[in-house]
């Protein structure tokens, strides 16, 4: 049952990922393909409607998926390179150094996490288009905000990791083949990726799977604020802020709020319930 389970959240998130990447290549409308159908309702040529400009949300929404996974794996794939090494770093050398190491952890948990990213991205967002104008990175200078989304949401999801791995490690180091490791006299850098590395391997693997959705969510929010992603990109967190500001009393396009919020919510239960499934395994080892 659980490798059942297992199996059939990776299909399904398998099949998130393909529709993100081919989407919108097999999609007979254009991304920002612009229409005289303005806000029309979910029908037989724009199955999901169309927004405010004309554009088939379908597409937007497969476009939005490629930007927020790509958000979601460069942010968690950073936070876990900065919680591995860090937390082997902790863990192995303890002492000092290790009080010293988490104690600053528990200094940037009593921090307001999103807070900093935002004020990250309001301090360099201008400064960081600036400098790569004037080199041959200009053509990124666009995307600079979108460089300090992964830098930023990266930076400030690592500090569990770092706490796990350090744990782990306090225990592993006194295992025998570590200490016989040390005896032969290998080196710390061999020990610590060849020895102790390869032992927190899964929990590394649960853990990305359940930082994942927690930074696919924080940038959808910071979308929705309008200080993440921008035009011409889209996420879902800026289709979500597109229908949210056709909000009226008198005509709401329903479908522009529903079919993304939807998309984003199902997406991050999935992942969730595949991180579960994967922590719940590797307790009962």
């Amino acid at each position: 049952m659980k490798n059942r389970n297992r199996v059939m959240g990776l299909v399904f998130f398998t099949l998130i990922v393909g529709a993100a990447v081919f989407g919108p290549m097999l999609s007979p409308h254009g991304v920002g393909e612009l229409s005289s159908q303005r806000l029309t309702a979910p029908n037989l040529q724009n199955w999901l409607g169309t927004d405010l400009h004309g554009r088939d949300l379908l597409t937007r929404l497969l476009y939005g998926a490629r930007i927020s996974l790509l958000v979601g794996f460069v942010g968690a794939s950073i936070s876990l390179v900065l919680g591995v090494a860090y937390g082997l770093v902790a863990g192995y050398f303890g002492g000092r150094l290790d009080n010293a190491m988490m104690r600053l952890v528990d200094i940037l948990y009593a921090l307001p996490r999103i807070v900093l990213v935002i004020v990250l991205i309001t301090l360099f967002d201008q400064k960081l288009k600036h400098t790569l104008d004037g080199t041959i990175l200009a053509p990124l200078a666009t995307h600079a905000r979108l460089l300090l989304l992964f830098v930023g949401l990266g930076l400030v999801e690592w500090l569990t990791l770092a706490r796990i791995v350090r744990a782990q490690v306090l225990s592993i180091k006194e295992r025998p083949f570590v200490l016989s490791s040390r005896l032969i006299g290998q080196g710390t850098p061999t020990i610590l990726f060849r020895q102790i590395l390869p032992q927190i391997l899964p929990i590394i693997v649960t853990y990305l799977t359940l930082a994942l959705p927690a930074v696919i969510l924080e940038e959808s929010f910071l979308s929705f604020l309008g200080l993440g992603v921008q035009a011409p990109l889209a996420s879902w967190g800026t289709l979500l802020a597109d229908g949210a500001s056709l909000l009226n009393p008198i005509a709401t396009p329903w479908w522009l709020i529903v079919f993304p919020a939807l998309t984003l919510t199902s997406t991050l239960l999935l992942l969730n319930l595949l991180g579960d499934q994967l922590r719940l395994d590797q307790d009962s080892r």
